[in-house]
C-alpha cells in the first residue's frame, strides 16, 4: 500500500469518527433510557486483580447501548515502562458497544454486575452529553494514579459533576487502611501480594477514605442517596463466574518459607552474600522510584530499612577483606531491622515480611560474630 492511499484511508477513518462523535452528542435520550454503573469482576492476570468500572447508557428507542470505559491506555506509548513508573502515563476513555464489552468479559470469564442509577431523564441526558464531550474533546485523558486517579475515580467524578453534588462518596470500610483493603484481592497470588506490600510506602497505611476500587464503589452505591431517595437500584448480575485462582506450585507462601529456610541453614558465604546483595538491589530500586516517581504510593517507603541499599557495601568489604567494615555494616543493618520491626508492628504486612526480617537478622548476626575483632586473653 503506497503512502498516498494510506493517507486517504486514514483521513476517511478520522472523518467517520468526527461525524460519529458529532452525531452522538446530538442524540436525545427517551424516557426509557437507563444509565448504569458497571462493575466487572476480578481476574487472574495482574492487570485484572482489582476489577474494573464503567458506565452504560442504554435507550432502546434511540438505539443506544454503549459502555464508557475510562481504563484504556496505549502500549505503544514511547518509554511506556518508564512513564508508568514515573507516574505520567496517560489513560483515556473509550466507548464500546454493550455486546462487544460483555463478550470481552465472557471471553475472560469475569463476572459483570450492573447498578442502574435512579436519576431523572434530563440528568441522564446531561451525563450522556458529558460522557460524549469528554471523549470528543480529550477531557477523558488523565494521568493515572493508583489511588487518586483511575477508572473508578473517573466514573465517580463525572457522575458527581453531572449531579452537581458529591452524591457518591466512600461510605464503607473507611476505618481500615488502603493496604488492608487491597489484601483480599491477592487471594491465590502470594508474590503479587508480597511485592505490593514492600513497594508501597506510607500513603497506603492511611485510612481508606477515598473511592478507588470497583467493588468499593459498588458497595458505596448501595448506601448512596440523591434528592432524598436511593441513588442506585439493587445490583443486577449480568454474568457471573466463580473465579478460583489456579493452583500454583511456586506462587504460594510455602515456597517463600522453604527458600528462606534454605538460605538460613545452608550456611554458605556465597549464598549469604547473594541474598543480602539481592535485598540491597531491591532497596536501591525502591530508593530510585521514591525520588523519581510521582506516584505518592511509592514515596516515603520505610521498607528500605529491611531492603537496605547499604548492604551492597558488603561486596566491597569482602573484596577488600575489610572485617571491620563488614562488622560495622552488619551492626548498622541490625539496628535498621530493629527500627523497622517497631515501625511495622501494627501494619497489615507484618506477617508477610516477618520471615524476611528473621532471615536477614540471622544472617547479619552471623556476619557480625564472624567478623568481630577478637580480644586476646592475657593470662
Amino acid at each position: 500500500m503506497n503512502a498516498s492511499l494510506l493517507k486517504k484511508i486514514t483521513t476517511l477513518v478520522l472523518l467517520f469518527f468526527i461525524i460519529n462523535y458529532s452525531f452522538g452528542q446530538n442524540i436525545q435520550l427517551s424516557k426509557n433510557a437507563k444509565v448504569s454503573v458497571i462493575t466487572c469482576g476480578t481476574g487472574n492476570e495482574s492487570y485484572s486483580l482489582f476489577g474494573h468500572t464503567a458506565i452504560r447508557v442504554q435507550d432502546t428507542i434511540s438505539s443506544v447501548d454503549v459502555v464508557y470505559n475510562y481504563g484504556a491506555f496505549d502500549f505503544n506509548t514511547p518509554n511506556f515502562v518508564m512513564k508508568f513508573i514515573k507516574g505520567d502515563l496517560q489513560y483515556f476513555a473509550v466507548a464500546h458497544s454493550y455486546p462487544d464489552f460483555i463478550n470481552q468479559y465472557q471471553h475472560e470469564q469475569r463476572s459483570v454486575y450492573e447498578q442502574e442509577l435512579n436519576i431523572a431523564t434530563p440528568l441522564k441526558q446531561k451525563l450522556f452529553d458529558n460522557l460524549n464531550t469528554s471523549l470528543a474533546s480529550g477531557e477523558s485523558h488523565y494521568t493515572y494514579k493508583f489511588i487518586d486517579k483511575n477508572c473508578t475515580s473517573m466514573v465517580v467524578d463525572i457522575i458527581n459533576k453531572t449531579l452537581g453534588t458529591a452524591a457518591i462518596v466512600k461510605n464503607a470500610d473507611t476505618d481500615i487502611t488502603y493496604r488492608t483493603i487491597l489484601y483480599p484481592y491477592f487471594y491465590g497470588h502470594f508474590y503479587e501480594k508480597l511485592g505490593t506490600s514492600i513497594i508501597f510506602g506510607k500513603k497506603v497505611d492511611q485510612l481508606g477514605t477515598q473511592l478507588f476500587l470497583p467493588f468499593e464503589l459498588q458497595k458505596s452505591l448501595k448506601k448512596a442517596s440523591f434528592e432524598s431517595h436511593p441513588l442506585a437500584q439493587e445490583s443486577k448480575t449480568i454474568i457471573e463466574y466463580n473465579n478460583e485462582p489456579p493452583f500454583s506450585w511456586w506462587n504460594n507462601p510455602y515456597t517463600y518459607i522453604v527458600l528462606l529456610l534454605f538460605i538460613i541453614f545452608i550456611k554458605k558465604k556465597s549464598v549469604t552474600l547473594f541474598y543480602l546483595s539481592f535485598i540491597a538491589v531491591i532497596g536501591g530500586f525502591f530508593t530510585f522510584v521514591g525520588f523519581y516517581s510521582s506516584h505518592l504510593e511509592l514515596g516515603y517507603n520505610y521498607n528500605i530499612l529491611l531492603f537496605n541499599p547499604t548492604l551492597l557495601g558488603l561486596l566491597y568489604f569482602y573484596w577488600t577483606k575489610n572485617k571491620k567494615g563488614i562488622y560495622r555494616l552488619a551492626l548498622f543493618n541490625l539496628l535498621s531491622l530493629v527500627v523497622y520491626f517497631f515501625l511495622i508492628i501494627n501494619k497489615a504486612h507484618l506477617i508477610l515480611v516477618l520471615p524476611l526480617v528473621v532471615t536477614s537478622g540471622i544472617l547479619l548476626v552471623r556476619l557480625a560474630i564472624l567478623n568481630k575483632k577478637r580480644i586476646p586473653i592475657i593470662i
